[in-house]
């Protein structure tokens, strides 16, 4: 039952007041209340008069769309899969259970989850209070209609607090840091003990790193009065983040009349906009190419390698024992423990055969962004940030934002790009005095055994130990700043960015080729609008195509018959990535996956004085490019045998959401600015697990921002939903939906419904705690 039929005071009102009347009402009682509004695609607009009013609906509507999404991500946060689902069952990082459940349990402890709540301002703890009441409700609601089947049989759901959502927080920090070495940290062992991970290599960790850049990428265009259609600001949010998981966004309208109104992007647990627009400005983020961490090689005692020498003093490290719950394959329950060992450097880890805990040395692991506490009040402050000043002082202040870049527009035409994220302060003086000269790793290796090697303190900064704002980039333009996960330095050509530490930016490094294609998009004086922009991402252009093709079908002139079949796809290949191609872009991928280390292939090689258009030219007259071509195109021809991939298969049949639907975009390495990451699942057949996720084009008018976007992935997880592929087959269609942001854009929506929750209507939430 709503509230609005329990408050006969209101009887007789417009729709709105009587959701106002109800909020009022609740919030005189000390009860949360919240307005959640639907429109086309299920988007739900949320409004309430306060903030643990707006979690409460946050919550509520999330878990109405991923109930079990959340509830599992919960889960693993908590260090709990091992007691339901068994240690070695794997997560969909492909880490045992055991694994990922020992360092969830290392990562939340008691005492970091209390320090990071008791940091919170007092909205951003209602936030979260709010959001975990919500979701209880809609659990207790759902439990008793009959769980979603993603559930399964309900292993493990639970009603969850706000420490459950600072868990979840603590994960997205860790992403871009000690979340890609969690079985090293697990595994870290005195010499001399059983080793825990036999089969653990350091190549692993180096594939999740890479995976991280690649599926957690992004595009980002700002663009100013000088160069937009109507001298406004213009912006292209298109992050590419998992299509599964704890990173799969949510899209949702939040609103507190008189304080807050934003529309955009979050992630699963968070009760804020991570990616959006309110009425003054529009932002996004991509990954950023800064070190968010740094090892330390340690000096071990040689007398006892538990213990390490600092500045020639011994230390002994400390150990924490921690235990989690394993459900044995005859369903009884046993507790496993591990000891890890910390330095005043931070955890030691292990890789064997490359970074070895033995009789000399250990290494150690200091993640900055484990000691951000100013994350979420930082996203609730550019929520409300009410022009591109107050945002950019906001981000500078705060200094929250954990390992993205900003790229934002406001509506009087300006555009911002901002590398200040939270990095180390390791300067080049430091590195100069302090890196490991033993290392032979692409990682930030320093010296453990001098104290004078820990980062540097300023002042200044937000927090001891990283780089305080005034040495991190920033450029304010009015013609454009863009950014594909390339370092700072050629956000702009016309103002390139020097002069930074190697850990927060590096010039005179080859570009990636999606940023290429959109400072190839962007040359010139032309005036854009939101259809140029949109049109990036969707004509799926393949950039490296339009370098190497003519000369890849140049080459197919002299190849042998056994090759024939495959040039002939080559030439018949449209040069996109989009649905509607044929079998000659599978071959062009393979080809060119096979040639990534191969730099001598291109005829002009990578100039750092013209780093938009080297390298480029493939190298066909050379005798050994041809025969690499070929061997790469045997290989590819055995390849697609190999997958059961038929000859006159399009890519649209091949690469599909979990729905069916086919998805258009490929490998971000091709320089395709649709990037898609796509694994196989049956014979001739590809799943989507990552790439474009919120796509969103926001400009500013007299009327205020009108914008138009997309959940690729659609806004629900759960099969039986409407709203389980609708987006889907719109972003399939390559069709951007408006998105209402007004109250008469948001009344007038076709779709539009309307209800009021509140607390003192919750049902009684059961399940183990």
């Amino acid at each position: 039952m709503t509230t609005s039929s329990r408050h006969v005071a209101c009887l007789g009102l417009t729709a709105i007041f009587v959701a106002s009347c109800a909020a009022q009402a609740a919030q005189s009682s000390g009860q949360a209340s919240a307005e959640i509004r639907r429109t086309t695609f299920g988007v739900p607009h949320i409004r309430a008069v306060d903030s643990r009013g707006l979690g409460y609906g946050v919550g509520y509507a999330y878990g109405q769309d991923n109930l079990c999404l959340l509830a599992d991500e919960v889960l693993t946060v908590n260090g709990e899969r091992s007691r339901h689902y068994g240690a070695e069952a794997t997560t969909l990082e492909q880490r045992t259970n055991l694994d990922s459940d020992l360092f969830f349990t290392w990562l939340n402890t008691p005492q970091a989850v209390d320090a990071f709540l008791q940091a919170q301002p007092a909205q951003v703890r209602a936030l979260l209070e709010g959001y975990a009441s919500g979701f209880n409700r809609i659990l207790a609601e759902r439990r008793s209609a009959g769980l979603p089947a993603e559930c399964g049989a309900g292993e493990g759901l639970r009603p969850i607090t706000s420490r459950d959502l600072v868990k979840l927080t603590r994960r997205m920090l860790a992403e871009g840091g000690a979340g890609q070495f969690a079985e090293a940290l697990v595994a870290a062992t005195p010499p001399g003990l059983a080793a825990r991970a036999d089969e653990l290599r350091f190549a692993s960790a180096l594939a999740r790193q890479q995976r991280f850049a690649s599926e957690r990428g992004s595009n980002a265009i700002a663009v100013g009065s000088q160069r937009s259609a109507n001298g406004r600001g213009l912006l292209l949010a298109n992050p590419h983040f998992p299509w599964l998981g704890g990173l799969r966004f949510y899209q949702m309208h939040l609103t507190i009349p008189g304080q807050l109104d934003v529309m955009g992007a979050a992630l699963p647990g968070l009760p804020m906009i991570n990616i959006g627009f309110n009425a003054h400005l529009a932002w996004t983020h991509t990954v950023d190419t800064s070190r968010h961490f740094t090892l330390y090689r340690l000096q071990l005692d040689p007398k006892d390698s538990t213990r390490y020498l600092l500045d020639g003093v011994s230390r002994p490290l400390q150990t924490q024992r921690l235990s989690v719950t394993v459900r044995q394959a005859d369903g009884s329950l046993e507790q496993v423990e591990r000891q890890f060992y910390t330095s005043s450097f931070g955890p030691l880890l292990q890789w064997p055969g490359k970074l070895d805990w033995d009789h000399r040395h250990a290494y150690a692991l200091r993640d900055a962004n484990l000691d951000n506490t100013r994350v979420l009040q930082q996203w609730d402050q550019i929520n409300r940030a009410g022009s591109l000043a107050a945002l950019q002082r906001s981000v500078s202040q705060t200094q929250g934002i954990p390992w993205v870049n900003t790229l934002a527009v406001d509506e009087g035409g300006q555009a911002l790009y901002l590398n200040q994220s939270v990095v180390p302060y390791v300067d080049d003086a430091l590195l100069a005095r302090c890196s490991d000269p033993a290392a032979d790793s692409p990682l930030v290796v320093l010296d453990g055994s001098r104290s004078a090697c820990a980062w540097k303190v300023d002042a200044q900064a937000a927090q001891p130990g990283i780089f305080p704002a005034n040495q991190l980039p920033s450029l304010m333009r009015r013609d454009f700043v863009q950014n594909s996960n390339d370092s700072a330095w050629m956000v702009n050509p016309a103002h390139p960015l020097t002069g930074f530490s190697p850990l927060v930016s590096r010039a005179d490094q080859p570009l990636g080729l999606r940023s290429r294609f959109a400072l190839n998009r962007l040359h010139g004086a032309a005036r854009l609008d939101a259809e140029a922009l949109r049109d990036l991402v969707l004509n799926d252009d393949v950039y490296l195509a339009e370098l190497v093709l003519p000369e890849l079908r140049q080459w197919c002139e002299g190849v042998q018959q056994d090759l024939a079949e495959l040039c002939n796809s080559l030439r018949a290949w449209n040069g996109k990535a989009d649905a509607e191609s044929g079998i000659g872009f599978v071959h062009f991928q393979n080809i060119f996956q096979a040639l990534a280390d191969h730099p001598e292939v291109w005829r002009v090689g990578f100039d750092p004085a013209d780093p938009q258009h080297t390298p480029r030219g493939l190298a066909v007259e050379q005798a050994a490019v041809r025969t690499l071509l070929r061997e790469a195109a045997l290989a590819s021809l055995e390849h697609v045998k190999a997958q059961g991939v038929p000859n006159d298969a399009t890519w649209g049949q091949i690469q599909q959401a979990a729905s069916g639907t086919p998805v258009a975009g490929g490998p971000q390495a091709l320089g395709v600015y649709n990037a898609m990451v796509s694994v196989p699942s049956a014979p001739g057949k590809r799943l989507v697990v990552g790439g474009t996720s919120y796509l969103q084009v926001v400009s500013f008018t007299d009327q205020g921002p009108q914008a138009q976007g997309l959940l690729a992935f659609s806004l629900s997880s759960e099969a039986a939903s409407a709203h389980f592929a609708d987006q889907t087959r719109a972003f399939a269609a390559r069709q951007l939906a408006p998105l209402p942001f007004t109250e008469a854009q948001i009344k007038a929506d076709p779709h539009y419904r309307s209800d009021v929750i509140n607390e003192n209507d919750q049902p009684k939430v059961t399940g183990s705690e």
